[in-house]
């Protein structure tokens, strides 16, 4: 317990500087090599975990297979995990709370939770309801509650800035350390955001076009940058390519630059 508050405040303290990114990872593997690349932090990607069991994202994988994945990146790393729970497996606010229960007693020391469903928002006062669930259920200095509010990702919302500013004051004031909003595709309007929230802001480089990178990202204000699945995409690309190689002309250019056998036993261990 006394390594998860130290990793919890670790977490925390990337919240409280000029900005870091965090990588999303799929598996154990995938963990123990950004580690070694240099990340003090790893987060998980919910869409590299239903690929890497070979279904879609968004619903098909279940909470025990996500668990179990995620009991095992923790257990492979020796920094800080910040779980992607989705919409935190339940509509009510007691069955957030549940799940970030027992995220926690896994070792996993932040999360995000999106206020969407279906692809429609929770009315506020519900999502609000369901993040100070999540708050309680981890005590505030223990657990990085990253409040996703998906107002730019859904479509429909009339007016998507002032709901997510909205929004995002309600989910700080419920107890969240960092707000997420994905689907932003302008620098002025990320730039925006920042100044309203007035808080830690975490935005998702390489979901939508056009791309914005970090360091333009960290100019703009923003704390927090992950990358979704795009780790994820680019590996399950690289093993496409590799196959319509194999199959199309039976050659072995996909190896060119590859990393030896010897050198990933030696990263992992042998």
């Amino acid at each position: 317990m006394t390594a998860n508050v130290d990793r919890a405040a670790a977490l925390l303290a990337l919240h409280q500087g000029r900005g870091f990114v965090i990588p999303n990872v799929w598996d154990a593997g995938t963990a123990r090599i950004l580690e070694q690349q240099g990340f003090v932090a790893i987060a998980t990607t919910s869409a590299g975990i239903a690929w890497s069991c070979g279904i879609p994202d968004g619903g098909p994988l279940s909470v025990d297979t996500m668990f179990a994945r995620v009991a095992e990146i923790v257990a492979a790393v020796d920094v800080p995990v910040s779980a992607d729970l989705e919409a935190g497996y339940g509509d009510t606010p007691s069955e957030v709370g549940a799940t970030v229960a027992r995220a926690v007693s896994l070792g996993i020391v932040g999360a995000n939770i999106e206020d969407a469903a279906g692809g429609r928002l929770f009315d506020v006062d519900t999502a609000t309801a369901r993040l100070a669930a999540a708050r309680g259920a981890a005590s505030t200095g223990s657990f990085v509650l990253n409040a996703r509010t998906d107002a730019f990702f859904v479509g429909g919302v009339d007016d998507p800035f002032a709901e997510t500013v909205s929004r995002a004051r309600r989910y700080l004031d419920a107890g969240a350390d960092c707000i997420f909003v994905p689907g932003v595709r302008d620098a002025e309007t990320i730039r925006r955001l920042v100044d309203e929230i007035g808080a830690p802001v975490n935005m998702v480089a390489g979901l939508t076009a056009p791309v914005i990178d970090a360091p333009t990202l960290f100019s703009l204000g923003v704390t927090r940058v992950s990358v979704g699945g795009s780790i994820a995409r680019a590996a399950f690309s690289a093993v496409e390519q590799a196959g319509r190689e194999l199959l199309e002309h039976g050659t072995l250019g996909f190896l060119d630059g590859a990393v030896s056998y010897a050198g990933l036993q030696q990263r992992f261990g042998a």
